[in-house]
């Protein structure tokens, strides 16, 4: 555990907590977090995760803007639950990713742990997706992936990383009991 590490740990708990209370800032505070990852990703061999963070630093940007303007008239995007095609979409979307992930790193890489890593990489794009749509049902997947990740955080010795994540799975169940208070307002 480095002090690197532990900074990057708290500044992206940080952007999950603003998420969680649908503050904006959520965005570019998260954005530095991501680049602090991808060089503690990729020095513990978890390529697909390291590579995940440079999809996110993309999908900051999307969230960003979707919520500033990607609702209704170009209005600011409400919570809302997920459409039937949306939960096809990412059923489909994080399977394939999956198969499509593993079989990179199994040809390509020495990726210390390919399965869990392509699949929480795969099905953390699905929750990232959902998050900049502002669907409520992003924080249930959030809660599975993060907490596969800190058991293959705690199995990599990235302890500091681990408690992270535990930490995400408590901000995820804080995100669905506030976004179901909004979703309760609307």
């Amino acid at each position: 555990m480095s002090a690197f590490e532990v900074v990057a740990a708290v500044i992206t708990a940080y952007s999950v907590w603003l998420t969680a209370k649908e503050n904006i800032w959520c965005w570019p505070i998260g954005f530095a977090g991501c680049a602090m990852y991808i060089a503690i990703f990729w020095q513990a061999r978890l390529y697909a995760n390291a590579v995940l963070q440079v999809l996110y630093l993309g999908m900051i940007v999307y969230g960003w803007f979707q919520w500033r303007r990607g609702g209704a008239s170009h209005a600011a995007l409400r919570v809302t639950r997920t459409p039937p095609g949306g939960w096809l979409a990412a059923a489909i979307g994080g399977v394939a990713l999956t198969l499509a992930i593993v079989f990179s790193m199994l040809r390509w890489t020495a990726a210390a742990m390919p399965w869990p890593d392509a699949s929480t990489t795969a099905f953390s794009i699905v929750a990232e997706w959902m998050t900049a749509r502002k669907w409520i049902e992003n924080w249930l997947v959030w809660i599975v992936v993060d907490a596969v990740t800190t058991w293959m955080l705690v199995v990599q010795h990235l302890y500091a990383s681990a408690v992270l994540y535990v930490a995400f799975v408590v901000l995820a169940a804080i995100g669905w009991i506030e976004w179901r208070k909004s979703l309760a307002s609307a």
